[in-house]
């Protein structure tokens, strides 16, 4: 049993809530600063750099593939750099990405204890950059980033709905991450439990936090990336959308409209629908180049 397994229902709603880009505004940040020049450094990338970053941002931020976990990502990167014809022209080698692939293939709980786990198992010359990489990232983080408050609609929502419904943050980002960004910002009060990457998928936090504990139309998912709305929908649950580039006013909507209506019960149909529609509009699935 973990911690979501345990949690009893207080309330007779639940809702969990993605935190990266969603209620803090560092998704932009944590990927331009911290992961982009990290993997142009640890895989020797200098000479396609602009490429690397373009593409990194596609599929990272502009995308349906938005806030995927960081190591499908990374494989993401490097299958599109492949295709790109300037990559062709220059000849670069890029990193194999066949190992971390099978490690991929067979672990559903895609942090850095897990794959620290398997690189020291399963040695292998392709996974050594990746496990520096992806140190790298937390570390930088840990040591750079402060200040970067959640939205103010955000904070509002999150003190507002703590009252009527039962919360635990539902993320990809380690945990320690995100428990040092909500104590930093005294929001963690408000929610259950915080989950991260260690504890399995955005579907799998839902489920086990939430799935026959609480009837299906009473648990909602709240994020601002496709993986949140599979989430949700492959739980039976309903789906808030906070929309990349408009975070704050999608929050004012939730706390003045949405939660109202999630907690009469009318939510679901005509209104929800509309929101993932205009969601739906912001992530391209195919790149421009």
């Amino acid at each position: 049993m973990n911690v979501l397994q345990e949690l009893k229902p207080e309330k007779e709603f639940f809702i969990g809530i993605d935190s990266d880009g969603c209620v803090f505004d560092t998704m932009e940040v944590k990927q331009k600063e911290f992961f982009i020049p990290n993997a142009v450094k640890l895989f020797g990338l200098f000479a396609i750099s602009k490429y690397v970053r373009e593409t990194w941002e596609f599929v990272n931020l502009y995308s349906v593939t938005r806030g995927i976990n960081r190591f499908p990502a990374l494989v993401k990167v490097m299958d599109l750099l492949a295709e790109r014809p300037e990559i062709k022209e220059i000849g670069m080698k890029l990193p194999d990405m066949d190992p971390l692939r099978e490690w991929i293939s067979k672990e559903t709980k895609l942090g850095n204890p897990a794959f620290k786990e398997y690189v020291h198992n399963n040695p292998h010359p392709s996974l050594d950059p990746v496990l520096r990489w992806t140190l790298s990232v937390n570390e930088d983080i840990a040591y750079w980033l402060r200040n970067t408050p959640p939205f103010p609609y955000a904070r509002k929502s999150i003190e507002k709905l703590s009252t009527l419904a039962d919360a635990i943050v539902v993320s990809q980002t380690p945990y320690e991450a995100l428990a040092r960004e909500w104590e930093e910002h005294a929001i963690n009060g408000y929610v259950k439990a915080i989950a991260g990457q260690e504890l399995g998928t955005k579907t799998e936090h839902i489920t086990m936090a939430a799935k026959g504990k609480y009837p299906d139309e009473k648990i909602l998912m709240i994020g601002d990336a496709p993986g949140d709305f599979k989430a949700a929908t492959e739980n039976g649950a309903l789906f808030f959308p906070v929309n990349p580039g408009h975070e704050n006013s999608s929050w004012k909507v939730f706390f003045e409209e949405a939660l109202g209506r999630f907690i009469a019960g009318t939510y679901k149909g005509e209104y929800q629908d509309n929101l993932i529609s205009e969601f739906r509009k912001l992530l391209p699935e195919k790149p421009s180049w």
